[in-house]
């Protein structure tokens, strides 16, 4: 019985001594192409093109797609329908985000002399305070898959002509007339603006652009979804699949509806 118990505690000692094996490899998430639930919305994936506030197109984005988990998607599905017969459609900027994406904003973020899109994305906050400010951060609810950054557009929609790399900047709050144009209706800024004119409830917006605020939240909120106080455009499935999974697989057509 002694030899028993001591040649026990010699298999238990080996191996907590042995090399721990190899790292068990990223759980794929089961995200859909929003287009393949609802090919009606419109989408501008701006992190696959260069203009966002980087202005290059960031990694991981390897296609211009939107990908979401099911429950997401078919809840965005339930608010476009209400639109559509009003004559509106959704409009998205960003859904899934991989972490490599997130961990490219932290890179940029401390690079003093990369200002090529402050003029339009954070004209009044200098960008190593982006992080500490909350404007963005080292883990991103995106990274989760049902969380989307969108807008809303009067249909027909007008097709979003290409960012010219280089050309004139207007800040993301200037009058709808002067920024960036991208056939929204006017939030009062453009999306992914730096600014606190950008919360919700920012008192200096008013009128029909406050109106408009309300009126998408109350949308997502009536599907399902939660936002945030301090970007307008930034909503979350509230029971939401992967809710503490932050996944790094890069956007592209292999992704969706696995």
């Amino acid at each position: 019985m002694k030899r028993a118990v001591f040649a026990l505690c010699g298999l238990a000692v080996a191996a907590l001594l042995a090399p721990a094996g190899p790292a068990a490899a990223e759980p794929r998430p089961h995200f859909v192409a929003l287009s393949s639930v609802d090919p009606t919305i419109v989408q501008d994936i701006r992190y696959a093109t260069p203009h966002n506030f980087t202005g290059r197109v960031v990694t991981g984005y390897q296609a211009p797609l939107c990908l979401l988990t099911v429950p997401a998607a078919r809840a965005l599905h339930r608010v476009q329908q209400g639109l559509l017969r009003r004559g509106y459609s959704l409009k998205v900027y960003d859904c899934y985000r991989p972490q490599r994406a997130v961990d490219r904003f932290v890179a940029w973020s401390g690079d003093p002399g990369d200002h090529a899109m402050k003029a339009e994305f954070y004209p009044e906050v200098d960008k190593s305070r982006l992080f500490d400010e909350g404007y963005i951060a080292r883990q991103s609810g995106h990274s989760r898959g049902s969380t989307v950054d969108l807008s809303i557009v009067r249909l027909p929609a007008t097709p979003t002509r290409p960012y010219r790399p280089g050309e004139h900047l207007t800040s993301c709050y200037a009058p709808k007339t002067q920024r960036f144009p991208d056939a929204s209706i006017d939030m009062g800024t453009g999306f992914d603006c730096f600014d606190e004119r950008a919360h919700t409830l920012d008192g200096r917006i008013t009128g029909t652009a406050h109106t408009d605020r309300l009126w998408l939240k109350r949308l997502m909120e009536g599907a399902g979804f939660t936002g945030i106080p301090e970007e307008w455009w930034h909503f979350t499935y509230r029971q939401e699949p992967y809710p503490d999974t932050y996944f790094d697989v890069p956007v592209s057509p292999t992704e969706a509806g696995r």
